[in-house]
C-alpha cells in the first residue's frame, strides 16, 4: 500500500513514507549495478567507462553475428525450452498429488521436492557430477536437461500448489459423476482453473535454466557453452563489451518473464475473488 490510511496520525504518516523511502533506497542499491550494465552495452568505445564518449550498437551486432555467441544463445534457448516442458509436466503432476489431503507423508514429500531450492547449487552440481559419472551422462544434452529440471521443477511445484490452495475438489467429483474420464476432467476442469499457476511455474522454470551456470560448468562438455557459461568464460579469458550486450539480453528476458508472472498472479487473484 503506497498511501497510508486516511485516519493515520502525523507520526504514522512519517513512519509510513520513511519506510517507503528506505525500501526504495535499498531496492536502488540492489539493482543499480545491474542497471549500470545496460548503458555500457551501447558504448561506442571498447572499454567500460562513464561518461561514455558515444553510443553504438556494434556490441549487439557482434553478439548476434559472432558464431560463438550465437551458438551459445541457441543452446540456452533449446535447453531452457526442454527444461520448461519437462519441469512443468512433472511439477504439475506432483502438485496435483500433493493437493490430496489424505496423502500420507505429504509434508516430507513436499520438503524433498523443494530441496533443490534450499541446497546450494554448488552442492547439487557436485552431486550430479558424481552421479552422472556412473552412467556416462557427463557432457550430454539429456544430462543437462535432467540436471536443470531438478533445479527448475520445485518452482513449478510451489506455484501450482499455491494455485490449488482454493481449488474446490467437488468439481472433480462432479465431472466423474457425469461419466467423464479422468484425463477429460483434468483437461476441461482442472487445467483451465490452475493455468495461471502452471504458466507461472513454466516461466520460472525457463528463467532458472536460462540463468544457470554452475551445473553447466560441472557436467557440460567444452562444446556445450550456454550463454551464461560463455559470459563466464569471456570474463576469464578476455573482457569484451560484447559481454554487456549478452548480459542485457539475459536481463531483458528475465524481466519480461517476471513481469508476465506478476500479471498472471494478479489475474489468478481476480479469478479467485470472482469464484469466491
Amino acid at each position: 500500500m503506497l498511501h497510508p490510511p486516511t485516519y493515520a496520525t502525523l507520526p504514522e504518516r512519517v513512519v509510513h513514507y520513511g519506510t517507503l523511502a528506505f525500501t526504495g533506497l535499498v531496492l536502488l542499491f540492489l539493482i543499480a549495478p545491474v542497471l549500470a550494465i545496460v548503458p555500457l552495452s551501447f558504448n561506442a568505445e571498447a572499454y567500460f567507462s562513464y561518461p561514455m564518449p558515444g553510443l553504438s550498437t556494434q556490441w549487439y551486432r557482434d553478439f548476434f553475428g559472432n558464431a560463438r555467441w550465437r551458438d551459445a544463445l541457441i543452446l540456452s534457448l533449446q535447453l531452457a525450452a526442454c527444461v520448461t516442458v519437462l519441469a512443468t509436466a512433472l511439477g504439475t503432476v506432483a502438485a496435483l498429488g500433493l493437493s490430496r489431503t489424505n496423502l500420507p507423508w505429504r509434508g516430507i514429500i513436499l520438503g524433498m521436492l523443494i530441496l533443490p531450492m534450499i541446497v546450494p547449487v554448488i552442492i547439487t552440481a557436485v552431486s550430479v557430477f558424481m552421479f552422472y559419472g556412473y552412467f556416462g551422462l557427463i557432457g550430454t544434452f539429456p544430462g543437462l536437461v535432467v540436471a536443470h529440471t531438478v533445479l527448475a521443477a520445485p518452482f513449478v511445484v510451489i506455484t501450482v500448489t499455491a494455485t490449488l490452495t482454493g481449488f474446490d475438489q467437488s468439481m472433480i467429483r462432479a465431472g466423474a459423476s457425469l461419466g467423464a474420464h479422468p484425463t477429460l476432467v483434468f483437461r476441461k476442469v482442472i487445467l483451465p482453473l490452475i493455468s495461471p499457476g502452471v504458466i507461472s511455474g513454466a516461466l520460472f522454470a525457463f528463467v532458472t535454466s536460462w540463468d544457470e551456470v554452475v551445473c553447466v560448468l560441472f557436467i557440460g562438455s567444452s562444446d556445450q557453452r550456454t550463454l551464461p557459461r560463455q559470459m563466464f568464460s569471456g570474463i576469464r579469458e578476455m573482457i569484451s563489451p560484447t559481454i554487456t550486450a549478452a548480459a542485457t539480453v539475459l536481463i531483458t528476458v528475465a524481466v519480461v518473464m517476471l513481469v508476465t508472472v506478476e500479471l498472471l498472479r494478479r489475474r489468478s487473484e481476480r479469478l479467485r475473488g470472482i469464484r469466491s
